[in-house]
């Protein structure tokens, strides 16, 4: 699955050697060695314009009891490890914040964000005690900035929950559904988020299917 394309810097670690790996649908992608992400290339992305007509046109509204059953595969454990009471933001929300409104019926306040749909950037000034992530991280451009991000914006302890339907058979990358939607432009392994997390110092593990839960420190020290 190589030709002599050059090498590009990852958007995820940053590596300078991620390497051309296949085109599919006349869009080039291509796999880091080092955190073994897998990415589209930058220049084969979609217009940010016709990007957002595509999130226009999704229906994830909080009481369908379909989609909030889809969600419950990261609220059930995530719900488990938080303690009562807790804030926390839920990034990359989307139109209908379904997540968020479970999270607020377990007694929690969440925030909301979304660069489209609730796009005040004053809720990225505070600290959190946990951030969520559902449905989103396949869709950063700079994926190494979002979770920088995410760690100034966690507390001392603080935990991100991120669901996103982890790439794992090269052979069915071409036809994989997730790689078909244009507006997905990074695939990660559970080796990559295990890299990101060791990387910002942090703990994770996975519970369940396209679900990893990661914990800050909650002190300087690991």
């Amino acid at each position: 699955m190589t030709d002599s394309k050059n090498n590009q810097v990852c958007i995820v670690c940053p590596s300078p050697a991620a390497a051309f790996f296949i085109t599919a649908d006349g869009r080039d992608y291509y796999r880091c060695p080092v955190c073994r992400a897998t990415f589209l290339d930058p220049a084969h992305r979609m217009p940010r314009e016709r990007e957002y007509e595509r999130y226009r046109q999704h229906r994830n509204h909080p009481d369908d009891p379909a989609y909030r059953a889809f969600l419950s595969r990261l609220a059930i454990p995530f719900l488990e490890v938080l303690s009562d009471g807790q804030s926390g933001l839920d990034y990359g929300c989307g139109s209908g914040a379904a997540l968020a409104e479970i999270l607020k019926e377990a007694g929690h306040q969440v925030e909301l964000y979304d660069p489209l749909f609730y796009p005040d950037r004053r809720v990225l000034e505070q600290t959190y005690d946990f951030i969520t992530c559902t449905e989103t991280a396949e869709h950063f451009h700079q994926p190494a900035a979002e979770f920088t991000g995410f760690d100034r914006l966690l507390r001392p302890g603080g935990r991100l929950a991120v669901m996103t339907c982890f790439q794992t058979d090269d052979a069915a990358f071409v036809d994989w559904y997730y790689r078909r939607d244009p507006t997905h432009v990074v695939f990660y392994r559970e080796e990559t988020l295990r890299f990101i997390a060791a990387g910002l110092g942090w703990s994770c593990r996975f519970p369940v299917k396209d679900v990893v839960l990661m914990q800050k420190p909650s002190s300087g020290k690991d």
